[in-house]
């Protein structure tokens, strides 16, 4: 989820959404001094691996309307956000943006690994899929993973 933020809150700053990679980038390290330039630009990778943003045209553009998220006035990103997300923690956090607490989730998602002999990416998806919360994106993610495990 704060990865939402974080690419949010420069699109919400200049109230568009398509920005130059270099204006995003200096929303992100000067503007709000979150991080280093370097930093922003890592996020940017980040971001697009994970599908948060796309490359269009020498433009940012966010797959999601940056206008529903609320940045609040003390959020301060992590640095954990600097490293690439297994696809595990990319449903939980989409499981837990949906309103499910996350305890329950990773319970839940245990229990399937166990129950079918699984990765936990391919648990996770599962039971992401059961409570309507579409993950389409890391179905391929868990998919290779189930392969690789073989």
């Amino acid at each position: 989820m704060s990865l939402r933020v974080a690419v949010a809150a420069p699109f919400n700053q200049h109230g568009t959404r398509r920005l130059r990679e270099n204006e995003f980038v200096v929303a992100l390290s000067l503007d709000r001094d979150w991080f280093s330039p370097d930093q922003s630009q890592r996020l940017i990778d980040i971001a697009v691996s994970e599908g948060v943003l796309e490359r269009e045209d020498a433009e940012l553009v966010p797959t999601f309307d940056p206008a529903e998220v609320t940045i609040p006035d003390d959020f301060q990103p992590d640095d954990d956000l600097l490293r690439k997300r297994s696809a595990f923690e990319r449903v939980l956090d989409a499981l837990v943006a949906a309103g499910l607490e996350k305890h329950e989730a990773v319970g839940a998602i245990n229990s399937l690994q166990q129950e079918y002999a699984i990765t936990i990416e391919a648990a996770a998806v599962v039971y992401a899929r059961g409570e309507g919360i579409d993950v389409e994106e890391l179905g391929a993610v868990a998919r290779s993973s189930l392969i690789e495990e073989r």
